[in-house]
């Protein structure tokens, strides 16, 4: 930028003062700060975005950069899941034709064992309750001991009034 000093800078002023008048110098000096002000803030304005566009462009970069590698890592995955289904297949077909002599079909329906129908599984309810934690029992208020009503009450009643006859 320019080089002013306080020298010049006061002969600047010493020459506006003659050539606006005293009137108006105020005025004008108001404008110039201001259109400086504006001019800072458009070259702030468009510093920040060269810079925008230029991590936009890096980020787009490495985005591909991954989108690569991740591309290269599922083709590789791809092709060692069929080399190994294909070598499990070839395996099974040798063994199936070793085993029953014949053709795989044969093989393959004889070495298949009836699968048994689904189930579901039977609630127990005194299991599910046993299985709860005691001190979860304890916070929600599960009882966890039978009590009689009668003991129930004497457990509760005020102390003081003694048991009732």
């Amino acid at each position: 930028m320019l080089d002013f000093g306080f020298d010049k800078i006061a002969l600047i002023g010493a020459v506006a003062l003659i050539v606006i008048g005293p009137e108006k110098l105020p005025k004008v000096a108001r404008t110039l700060g201001h259109l400086f002000g504006k001019a800072q803030r458009y070259v702030a304005d468009v510093k920040a975005e060269v810079n925008r566009s230029i991590e936009l462009d890096e980020l787009r970069k490495m985005k591909d950069q991954f989108q690569d590698a991740a591309r290269d890592v599922s083709q590789t995955v791809q092709r060692e899941v069929q080399a190994a289904g294909s070598a499990v297949e070839s395996e099974w077909r040798e063994a199936a034709d070793a085993w029953s002599g014949g053709s795989p079909a044969t093989a393959t329906e004889a070495l298949s064992t009836p699968v048994p129908e689904y189930r579901p599984p039977k609630k127990n309810w005194r299991l599910k309750r046993g299985a709860t934690p005691l001190w979860y029992k304890q916070r929600h208020g599960v009882r966890t001991r039978a009590q009689s009503g009668a003991a129930r009450v004497a457990r509760f009643r005020p102390p003081g009034l003694g048991p009732r006859r």
